[in-house]
C-alpha cells in the first residue's frame, strides 16, 4: 500500500509545477508535535493561548481545591470541595476538547487543500 501512495504522489508531482510541487509537499503529513503547533498559528490563536492560560489556572485551583477537601472535616464543606474539583477537572477536559477539534479541523482542512490541488492538477492535464 505504500509504494501505491508513493507512486500517486510522484505522479501528482510530475503534473505540478514546481511552485504547486513545492504547495504540495508542505501538505503532506504532520508529526504529533506539528499539528499541536498548528493549532497556536492563524486568525485564532489568541483564543488557544487565553485558553492554555486558563486551563493552567484552573489546574492550579484544583490542587488547592484536592488539598482543602483532605483538610476539611464537616462532610457538608467535603462535599462543596469534591463538587470544585470535579468542575475543576469538566472544565480543563472541555478545554483540551476544544483544541484537539482544532488540530482535527487543521487536518481536515489540509487533505481538503490536497484534494483541491490534485483536482486542478488533473483538470490542467486533461484541458491540455
Amino acid at each position: 500500500m505504500k509504494t501505491k501512495m508513493e507512486d500517486i504522489d510522484k505522479l501528482i508531482k510530475e503534473t505540478l509545477t514546481k511552485e504547486e510541487a513545492k504547495f504540495y509537499d508542505e501538505l503532506d503529513e504532520q508529526t504529533f508535535f506539528q499539528m499541536i503547533l498548528g493549532v497556536f498559528k492563524g486568525k485564532n490563536s489568541w483564543i488557544v493561548f487565553l485558553m492554555n492560560i486558563v486551563n493552567i489556572i484552573i489546574f492550579g485551583l484544583l490542587i488547592y481545591c484536592v488539598i482543602q477537601t483532605m483538610d476539611v472535616e464537616n462532610t457538608n464543606d467535603l462535599i462543596l470541595w469534591v463538587g470544585a474539583v470535579i468542575i475543576c477537572f469538566l472544565t480543563m477536559s472541555m478545554i483540551k476538547l476544544y483544541i484537539w477539534m482544532q488540530i482535527h479541523k487543521n487536518a481536515v482542512i489540509r487533505e481538503i487543500k490536497r484534494l483541491e490541488l490534485q483536482v486542478s492538477s488533473l483538470s490542467s492535464k486533461i484541458n491540455s
